[in-house]
């Protein structure tokens, strides 16, 4: 089928959603406006089908395929994504009155908390209910109550997650907390019995990783990782792996992963926590430290934790659980990864635990199989001219301003074959050759039995059918290993050869590294299955 292009008022730009779900200065069309009726809508969140009205069938499909491919994407990949789409919409329709899916929340509170777009994500299925949610801040714990309430949910909060996680009345719980905390909450939502949709990245260290998915794995429940690459952003980030998967560039020769620079801080003031936020248990298993704060941008505590190395891993499990995990998906590596790891360059951060400890910029090299370099860093990529979009247009930003291609800042994947370049970010996708992305895929590498456009959709409807979502455990705890054997080749500063399989480094300086696998917690918390 031809696509030809329709006639449209406007194409409505965002910037970066308050969630931070896009990198800064990234523009993507949010929603396709044609004269009749607005029919489809890309954003950061996927794809959105709204009321045909009217129209036709085949006007509707028309004006639809031609949203997508106004979206720069190739008019073989829109019919696939419409198709999805419509199916997703579909099976909405179908879900019975009685089929009726209780939800809690753990970590909450007004934004930048991630936990909001979950919520909105989950809340317009209606099946889905919610009856409870947790935080161990009571300023959050108010502002959900009253959140949840205006949306007629009537929920209870908790400040300790085993008292959620023993409700016999919720189904599945969303986890939307600081990293150090994510293993311990899901293993004991699993052991009573949860459906666990987890954000990224899924643990804190290597060794949790493994006692999660072991224990996902022999409790049968459905766990989702928060890496919604997979599903959403117009399927780009699909696409792109597609096409690395099928040989569409020829033998992969590098990928770029640009995930962006750490903040610097300096030393941040100790003070008294506020009131209605119970420290000790927000630090959990770490060490116990004084907390920290000189404004929302200055802190240890809230969204500024992940600066820390205590309880995160800066942008590499950030950014890096998002695009490291892209670069396993097309290099066909989930559940496994590279052979060895090198710093090629960092500077050093702060000293100590009074403010922010992770790497300002650095640079990685992983080693894969075959002689495939994939590099994390957080900019100075390679500069690549000449890149166009599916239909052979140059990049063009909100203000109009055409890109000759891409820089060596720009946030993304850079994946370089012998027989083409292929660039994908949150907002686009470009090659060095129109024709890469235009020409359909023959041979379809079914990176999945189906074509998800919605991320928790995914997970729900495995919660239904207890089918593996797409970004389940193996491939959440694949990819956070991959982040995390990095932020420890930062962290020793020495090349390190590491064994995907045993999960263990090897060789040369490998008590350095091994000794990093995992993390002494404080008691009275223990990491078991």
């Amino acid at each position: 089928m031809i696509i030809k292009q329709c006639e449209f008022i406007e194409s409505v730009f965002v910037g970066r959603p308050s969630d931070g779900t896009s990198p800064p200065g990234s523009t993507a069309i949010s929603a396709v406006v044609f004269r009749d009726s607005p029919v489809i809508s890309l954003s950061s969140k996927g794809m959105v089908m709204s009321n045909r009205g009217n129209l036709s069938r085949r006007g509707f499909m028309t004006r639809s395929l031609a949203a997508l491919s106004a979206a720069g994407l190739p008019g073989w990949y829109a019919e696939r994504l419409f198709a999805a789409a419509s199916a997703e919409a579909a099976d909405d329709k179908a879900v019975g009155a009685n089929e009726k899916l209780q939800m809690g929340v753990i970590g909450v509170g007004p934004n930048p908390r991630r936990s909001n777009s979950l919520y909105g994500a989950a809340k317009k299925f209606k099946h889905v209910s919610f009856t409870g949610v947790c935080d161990v801040d009571g300023r959050h714990r108010e502002h959900a109550v009253k959140q949840y309430g205006k949306d007629g949910y009537d929920v209870k909060s908790y400040k300790d997650f085993r008292e959620i996680c023993g409700r016999d009345d919720i189904d599945a719980l969303i986890i939307a907390i600081p990293d150090h905390w994510h293993a311990l909450v899901a293993l004991e939502a699993l052991r009573r019995g949860k459906d666990v949709y987890l954000e990224k990245p899924l643990t804190l260290t290597v060794q949790e990783a493994l006692v999660l998915s072991k224990a996902v794995h022999d409790s049968g429940r459905v766990l989702q990782t928060g890496s919604q690459q997979r599903c959403e952003f117009g399927g780009r980030f699909r696409l792109a792996a597609e096409l690395a998967r099928s040989g569409r560039i020829g033998k992969i020769k590098t990928i770029e992963c640009r995930v962006g620079g750490n903040p610097v801080s300096g030393p941040i003031k100790a003070v008294e926590p506020p009131k209605e936020l119970d420290w000790d248990m927000w630090l959990g298993p770490t060490a116990q430290v004084p907390y920290r704060y000189e404004s929302e941008k200055k802190t240890n505590c809230h969204y500024e934790y992940r600066w820390f190395y205590e309880y995160s891993g800066g942008k590499m499990t950030d950014w890096g659980a998002h695009h490291l995990d892209i670069a396993q998906w097309c290099l066909g590596k989930d559940g496994s990864g590279p052979t060895g790891v090198e710093r090629v360059s960092a500077v050093e951060p702060h000293q100590g635990t009074d403010g922010y400890n992770t790497h300002p910029s650095f640079k990685l090299r992983y080693t894969y199989p075959g002689g495939v370099d994939v590099f994390a860093m957080s900019g100075g990529g390679s500069t690549v001219d000449g890149l166009v979009d599916a239909h052979g247009q140059k990049r063009k930003d909100r203000q109009g301003k055409v890109y000759e291609g891409i820089d060596g800042d720009e946030n993304g994947l850079l994946i370089k074959g012998d027989a083409g370049t292929i660039f994908v970010g949150r907002g686009f996708i470009l090659a060095n050759d129109s024709k890469i992305l235009s020409e359909p895929i023959k041979n379809d590498p079914m990176l999945y039995p189906s074509r998800p456009t919605d991320h928790m959709k995914n997970f729900l409807d495995c919660v239904k059918s207890r089918e593996k979502p797409i970004a389940e455990v193996t491939v959440g705890a694949g990819s956070v290993i991959v982040c995390h054997i990095g932020v420890i080749a930062l962290m020793t500063g020495k090349p390190l050869t590491w064994d995907p399989a045993a999960h263990r480094f090897t060789g040369q300086n490998a008590d350095d590294g091994n000794r990093l696998l995992s993390r002494e917690m404080r008691s009275p918390w223990k990491l078991e299955a």
